[in-house]
């Protein structure tokens, strides 16, 4: 699991049942109407924004910000200098065995085209168009939890109109107006909720993670083609490595000079 993500909604959680413990029963901000007026409408509506398919797969999508293999793209260039080491010596056919143990699909389809002897640009062009749709793919993705985000708060309200309309038919009692109001108030605290404890920080990890990939498809992608050009390992490496922040270059160094002594 995420640790930065279980951390933040246990925290969160934490706090929100202590600040209501300390002013009344946590009871008090429980009720089954008002929940599912804003999480039901919530849902009702993003299903209507999008098509039914799309939505099935929502499960998967979120499961990446909860439960998600860290990528580092140090791994990738290690990976990729051993290959332009074993290229650079034997030939590119040599890579043919090696690719077929490689985990990553995107990683040797690419090299799999630079064996089988498929033009750089063309290699390129492949590679690029995948890598656009898979950021497609991811932007759509976080763009439901954005849109349940925004929708969230305003079924709270409207969650909050029904419940004053209903509070000023008893106006003349006046002690449902206080009950009536809690209730009414309720909705608006739920849509905030969900919208800003859950559903736009999903889809915010969502983009982050989506990232993360990109950026080790993009270090993919280069390296593949200096590998099928013949550059020098250590070039390879080099060049690799300016995709990556200072701080990060500075680990892969750190492990190369471990490695050698």
């Amino acid at each position: 699991m995420d640790l930065a993500t279980f951390l933040g909604i246990v925290a969160g959680t934490a706090l929100y049942i202590w600040a209501i413990g300390q002013g009344g029963s946590l009871l008090n901000f429980w009720n089954l109407p008002s929940l599912a007026i804003t999480l039901g409408g919530t849902l009702a509506a993003t299903l209507i924004n999008y098509p039914l398919s799309r939505l099935v797969g929502m499960v998967g999508v979120a499961k990446n910000a909860f439960f998600h293999r860290p990528v580092d793209p140090n791994e990738t260039i290690a990976t990729l200098t051993e290959f332009a080491e074993k290229a650079r010596r034997e030939g590119l056919l040599a890579l043919e065995e090696s690719v077929d143990q490689l985990e990553d699909d995107f990683l040797r389809k690419g090299l799999q085209l630079v064996v089988d002897g498929t033009d750089p640009e063309l290699v390129r062009s492949i590679l690029e168009t995948e890598l656009a749709f898979l950021e497609e793919r991811h932007r759509a993705g976080a763009a439901i939890f954005d849109t349940m985000g925004m929708l969230a708060p305003a079924f709270g309200l409207i969650g909050t109109l029904i419940g004053l309309v209903n509070m000023l038919k008893n106006a003349n009692d006046p002690e449902k107006i206080g009950p009536g109001m809690a209730v009414a108030l309720l909705t608006t605290f739920y849509g905030a909720m969900l919208a800003n404890f859950l559903f736009i920080p999903i889809a915010g990890k969502l983009r982050v993670r989506s990232a993360e990939e990109i950026l080790n498809r993009e270090v993919m992608i280069e390296g593949i083609l200096s590998i099928q050009a013949g550059d020098n390992p250590r070039i390879v490496a080099e060049k690799l490595r300016s995709f990556l922040a200072p701080s990060q270059r500075a680990t892969r160094r750190r492990d190369e000079e471990g490695e050698e002594a």
